[in-house]
Order: structure tokens, then C-alpha cells, then sequence
């Protein structure tokens, strides 16, 4: 059981990351940002994404301690360090959380109806969040002896985590010149998948009548795993096997789910942009290769009660074995295989965009059919500001982000954006991103915290994102 943890707070620690992708959102430029709000304002004939490279995003942040909080060479003592800034000075409400995700497929073409457009693809993806189990932290570090009669709450342990492909299908529908709408539907395939969320209880120390101290565990715990063993198992034996275990339980061969996403635009007036988006409303039901481990129940030892004479006696009674069975049969852990239903973290976007300056002509094909001539898409404006909200559901409730954003076009080569957030991850955080359009080639490179950059190891975050594309709109 302690090596399956082990493993798994190994992994759960891989992913030390965040999920929002605020430079991306409403970046109508580039056909990623369907996949943040299905129902974007597009002007595309079709696109492919290069396969690889496409889309890749990875973030990193904590909104407890930094590396430098530890590991400053700043004279004091590093035990110390430990103790005030990390055992003490972290909150059971602080995390590593978010996602790393690399598009494996990506495309999207206009229909027959050029006020639809449909985009497709694969992608994988992996998701985790961990908070600081603070009261296991100072049991563990300075044991129970000055904590005589504090409960140590067993409910600080909450931590999820996923790795799996998604494989999508969207449709992006212009109603009319004003309102845009989309829908993308999902199919998961789950590679691994494990949760801690619903632990409850305390244990507590207190002075007993039969011994000097008396120790009480009340614990509704549960850890629920699919995919794992199957892994760890080939980690201990034959390494080679794991990329084909991962291969095959990624592409159908593992749990699967699906889910849904939904989004809109709304142009208020000729310069005014209102947008939405819900993502990942959706499941995977875990039956294949599940192992849970279950601890629940109550129990009050003193110790080993030994009773005078009678303990000198010759006999084979062993004291510890009967200790240990007494709390065993009070507090039973168990092991089961039983599926379980896994949600999808899900996330919601929201935007204000006001668009000024000198107005760019649209690039979309409409066909010049009489029937779509209302449908014709809308300028586009050499300069936007605006705002965006971002809100994840979490374990602890929902993680939210506020953004303020300015964007500037150079023609139709050329468009930068920089965002100001705030987070629980930092209250300076400014992002870049450029997106540039080489006749049929399109590519963007985006990065965030950017005055975090003169020394990562005292930075709570850092985002980077890139991607390469074919894109063309049609003959005109």
C-alpha cells in the first residue's frame, strides 16, 4: 500500500500546474481557441494542424511555497526553513494543480452551409490537483508529544488526477451576424485515473486511564485507482512494456467516457463582443483494472495492557499481535475492485471585448450566395481590449482568475496579446502571446508570469504555449 501511494504522490506530482489559458481564449486568430470556446467568431475556409505540434501546453505553479522559499542561500537553517515556511506556513487550501496537454490530430473545414463550421481532433491530456495534507505534515515531521489533546484532521488528504486522450468533434454555427454558437462532443479513453476526495475523520491523543496516554482514530478514508497497478506492476518487472500499456488503454483500450462542451458569441454592437463557454461537462465510468483501498471506523488504544501476575506466566500470548488485530478489527482496511464514475474538471470562460481603431476587412469566404448575404462575417479591428473570467471546479470548491487583456493586429501577419491576471497563484502576473501568419502558415508562441522569468525558482507559475497550422480562407 505505501509503494502504491508513493507512487501515485510521484505522479500527482508530475503535473504541478495550472489549467487556465487566458492568452489563448477569444483569440480568434488561431483554431486552438475553438477548443476553449466552440462557439468563437471564425473565418476560416479550413485548417490542419501539424500533428505533434499543433497544440502544446504546459503550466506550473503552487500557490503555497516557491523552490527558493527552501532553498535560498540565505543563512538560515534549512530544517528551519521546512518547519515556518512549508510544515507551518502552508494552508490546507494550498495546491499543485492543472494540466499539460499535446494535440495528436486537429482540423476543421466550413460545410456545404457556410455559416457551419465543423473542427475535429484528438488530444491527450493529463489533469491533476493536490492540496497540502498540513496536519499528516506536522504529525509526521514533529510527531504527537506536544499536540496532546489537538485533533489532527484525516480530511486534509484530497487529491485527483487523470491521464487520458480525448477525442472530439465540433460544430460552430453562425445564426446570424450577431450570435454564434457552438457544441463539441467528446469521447474520453482513460489511461489512469486516481482519487482521494471524500476523506473525513481525525485522530487525537489524550490521557487515558489504563496507560499514561490514550490514542483515538475516527477515519472514513477512501483511495480510489484504475489503471495504475497495471503500470506499477510493469515498473517493477519490465519496464519496457509501459508505453504500450499507456498506448493501448489511450486509444480505447482503458475506461472511457464522454462529455460535452458548449459556447457562444455575441456581437452587442459592431464593436462590442460578449463570449462564453462551458467545457468538459462530462464523466468516465473506471471498470478496467481498478484497485481501491477503503479505511473506516473507531477505535481507542492505551497500549499493550498487560496484567500483573499473570503476565509473567509461561504462555505464548504475543501483546503486539493482539494490539494490532484489536484496531485492525475496529478500523478495518480493505481493498476492493469495484468501478467507479470519475467527473471531468469543469471549466467556464466568459469575455467583454471592445474593438477599436481602424476596422480590417473580414477574410471569411461567405460564398456570395444570396441566401447567407446576412450572414457575412464581421470586421475585424486593428485594436480590442477587454475582460475574461475563468472558473475550474475543484475538490475545495471552484478555483477562479480575473484577466485584463489588450490586443493588437498588424495587418493580417501580425497580432499580439498581453493579459494581467489574478489568481491565487499570483497578483503580477503578465502574459504574451504572438500569433504570426505567413501566408498559409500560421504559428503562435505564448507565455505567462513573464517578470517571473529573472528567477523561475521563486515563482508560484509559469505557462508556455505553441503551435503550427495551415489555415486558408478560400477564394474570396
Amino acid at each position: 500500500m505505501y509503494r502504491f501511494l508513493f507512487f501515485f504522490t510521484l505522479l500527482c506530482g508530475s503535473f504541478i500546474n495550472a489549467q487556465n489559458k487566458e492568452l489563448l481564449y477569444d483569440f480568434t486568430d488561431i483554431p486552438q481557441a475553438l477548443l476553449l470556446n466552440p462557439g468563437m467568431q471564425t473565418d476560416f475556409q479550413w485548417y490542419a494542424g501539424i500533428p505533434g505540434v499543433s497544440g502544446i501546453s504546459f503550466q506550473a505553479g503552487s500557490s503555497g511555497v516557491t523552490v527558493n522559499d527552501l532553498f535560498a542561500e540565505d543563512g538560515i537553517d534549512f530544517n528551519q526553513k521546512v518547519r515556518e515556511r512549508l510544515i507551518h506556513g502552508v494552508s490546507s487550501r494550498d495546491d499543485l494543480s492543472g494540466t499539460y496537454q499535446i494535440e495528436l490530430l486537429s482540423g476543421g473545414f466550413r460545410g456545404r452551409n457556410p455559416t457551419n463550421f465543423y473542427s475535429f481532433g484528438i488530444y491527450n491530456e493529463g489533469d491533476a490537483i493536490g492540496y497540502w495534507f498540513k496536519d499528516y505534515a506536522i504529525l509526521g515531521f514533529e510527531g504527537n508529544a506536544d499536540y496532546i489533546g489537538d485533533k489532527f484532521n484525516l480530511g486534509h488528504l484530497k487529491t485527483r488526477g487523470e491521464i487520458l486522450n480525448v477525442f472530439h468533434f465540433g460544430i460552430n454555427k453562425k445564426v446570424n451576424r450577431e450570435l454564434t454558437l457552438g457544441g463539441r462532443a467528446k469521447i474520453y479513453s482513460s489511461a489512469v485515473n486516481f482519487s482521494s476526495t471524500k476523506n473525513r475523520g481525525y485522530y487525537i491523543t489524550e490521557k487515558g486511564e489504563n496507560n499514561l496516554l490514550a490514542n483515538t482514530i475516527d477515519a472514513d478514508m477512501e483511495f480510489r485507482s484504475s489503471g495504475m497497478e497495471e503500470i506499477y506492476r510493469a515498473f517493477d518487472e519490465d519496464r519496457d512494456r509501459i508505453p504500450g500499456i499507456l498506448t493501448k488503454r489511450l486509444f480505447f483500450g482503458g475506461n472511457l467516457g464522454v462529455g460535452v462542451d458548449f459556447g457562444f458569441s455575441y456581437q452587442l454592437n459592431a464593436q462590442t463582443v460578449v463570449t462564453g463557454s462551458v467545457l468538459d461537462l462530462g464523466f468516465i465510468y473506471n471498470s478496467s483494472n481498478v484497485r481501491n483501498y477503503t479505511l473506516k471506523g473507531q477505535a481507542t488504544v492505551e497500549g499493550v495492557e498487560v496484567v500483573l501476575p499473570d503476565a509473567f506466566a509461561p504462555n505464548d500470548t504475543d501483546f503486539w499481535k493482539e494490539l494490532v488485530d484489536k484496531v485492525e478489527k475496529l478500523v478495518p482496511f480493505n481493498q476492493n475492485r469495484q468501478g467507479y464514475i470519475s467527473f471531468r474538471p469543469t471549466k467556464l470562460y466568459g469575455s467583454l471585448r471592445y474593438n477599436f481603431g481602424k476596422a480590417l476587412p473580414s477574410r471569411e469566404n461567405c460564398g456570395c450566395d444570396y441566401r447567407y448575404a446576412s450572414y457575412r462575417g464581421v470586421e475585424r479591428y486593428v485594436n480590442a481590449v477587454g475582460a475574461q473570467l475563468y472558473a475550474i471546479n475543484r475538490p475545495r470548491g471552484p478555483q477562479a482568475a480575473l484577466t485584463a487583456f489588450y490586443m493588437r493586429r498588424l495587418g493580417n501577419s501580425l497580432a499580439l496579446k498581453t493579459t494581467y491576471t489574478i489568481d491565487k497563484f499570483s497578483f503580477s502576473n503578465i502574459g504574451l502571446g504572438l500569433n504570426v501568419q505567413a501566408g498559409p502558415v500560421n504559428f503562435y508562441v505564448m507565455a505567462d508570469n513573464l517578470l517571473a522569468l529573472e528567477n523561475l525558482a521563486d515563482s508560484h507559475y509559469t505557462s508556455f504555449q505553441l503551435g503550427l497550422n495551415i489555415i486558408t480562407w478560400g477564394k474570396k
